[in-house]
């Protein structure tokens, strides 16, 4: 690139820098405070509740960053035609194809960047939440039961425990509701963890079983002086922890085990999250191209640009709404794969299209409308006269 060139690319950058590190502040403060439920009711450090905040960013950053690639082609654009440096280099002789370069320049890198995101680097921070989550679970005693509270995790186990002495756990309550229509209620004075074969068991001392089967009005009673419940049992999620698509590698999408239970349920959704991602570096450069198309030809103070700026809105809006819309009907049919590459390739066609014969466009669109204005104005309605009284 030329230093004009670079001059143009500088501005976008600068920019999209800008809007990126903004938006996903804003975003991962909004996201982080759903999240603090690890640190209080989980009784988690500070550290766990950082990592698992922060491993949402690379999602974040995928989702923020074609969006801020359109802002700042639009600001750069605006900028540079406020100050009619984009008249100036177009007197010059300098062609749309060249001032349109560094804006590709920097949609391809941004496209590159959403590419690695979406392929490599999410799908690896979702699995790594999905296994950090399901550790906290799994040990609740040391991880998510609390001193003086009832800490119900949604299997629909309930635990309460009234106060710790060392490692024993006082005054223990314990109901299990995971069977529907029963309950089963453990009572006892002092409990302890132990491990024995490499699992996890609650050891009970001192205590009761209070078990209400479907259509019972009273419970049975038993007591025991010592009672193990083997904890992983009570926490099925770590026993049977299944990765849903968007946490699997792209290898896994692309190679997927077809006899697995929940690829036999769900292959639609493996299909669509694997194109999903192979398709996802196309938006960005979509929408530099409908920023250009929209503010890239240069115009005059009194020229306004109102209508293109909504226009081009419009269009990245709708565009990111129909590729939405397009993944979702790839995972019920696989003939719609087509539309979740061919609107963003369409939409590149189309203003590319628009850059290159732009005056042209312009001066047909002229010739066309003063055409039809006598036809529109022979139509219109002729005023009505009051008439006398």
């Amino acid at each position: 690139m030329n230093l004009v060139e670079r001059y143009i690319f500088r501005i976008a950058a600068a920019a999209f820098a800008t809007c990126v590190v903004v938006l996903t502040a804003v975003i991962w403060v909004t996201q982080a405070l759903r999240q603090l439920d690890v640190v209080t009711a989980q009784g988690q450090t500070i550290l766990v509740f950082l990592t698992v905040t922060g491993l949402t960013i690379p999602t974040l950053v995928a989702v923020i960053s074609p969006v801020a690639l359109f802002i700042a082609a639009l600001y750069a654009l605006n900028r540079l035609n406020g100050d009619s440096e984009l008249i100036v280099m177009s007197a010059a002789g300098m062609s749309p194809r060249r001032l349109l370069r560094p804006f590709l320049a920097l949609g391809g890198l941004v496209a590159g960047m959403v590419a690695i995101l979406t392929i490599v680097l999410i799908p690896s921070s979702f699995q790594e939440i999905r296994d950090l989550i399901t550790r906290i679970r799994a040990d609740f005693l040391a991880n998510v039961a609390q001193e003086g509270q009832f800490t119900t995790l949604e299997n629909g186990v309930t635990f309460h425990y009234r106060e710790r002495a060392g490692n024993a756990l006082l005054g223990i309550f314990l109901q299990d509701r995971r069977e529907q229509g029963r309950i089963t209620v453990y009572l006892a004075e002092r409990g302890q963890a132990v491990e024995h074969n490499g699992g996890s068991y609650l050891v009970l001392q001192n205590g009761s079983i209070h078990r209400q089967r479907p259509n019972a009005v009273d419970s049975s009673i038993v007591t025991f002086e010592r009672y193990a419940i083997d904890l992983s049992a009570l926490n099925q999620e770590a026993a049977e922890l299944v990765y849903k698509p968007r946490e699997r590698s792209t290898g896994d999408l692309l190679m997927p085990d077809v006899s697995e239970a929940l690829y036999k349920a769900q292959p639609g959704r493996f299909r669509a999250e694997l194109h999903d991602r192979l398709s996802s570096w196309l938006f960005p450069l979509a929408s530099v191209f409908i920023a250009f198309a929209a503010l890239g030809e240069p115009r005059t103070t009194r020229q306004g640009r109102g209508a293109a700026l909504v226009g081009a809105i419009v269009a990245v809006v709708g565009l990111r709404i129909g590729i939405f819309a397009a993944t979702s009907a790839s995972a019920r049919s696989a003939g719609a794969l087509w539309l979740v590459y061919g609107l963003p390739i369409a939409a590149i066609l189309l203003s590319t299209a628009v850059i290159a014969g732009g005056p042209r466009l312009r001066a047909s669109l002229g010739r066309l409308t003063a055409r039809l204005r006598p036809r529109l104005s022979g139509h219109a309605l002729p005023r009505l006269r009051p008439g006398r009284a």
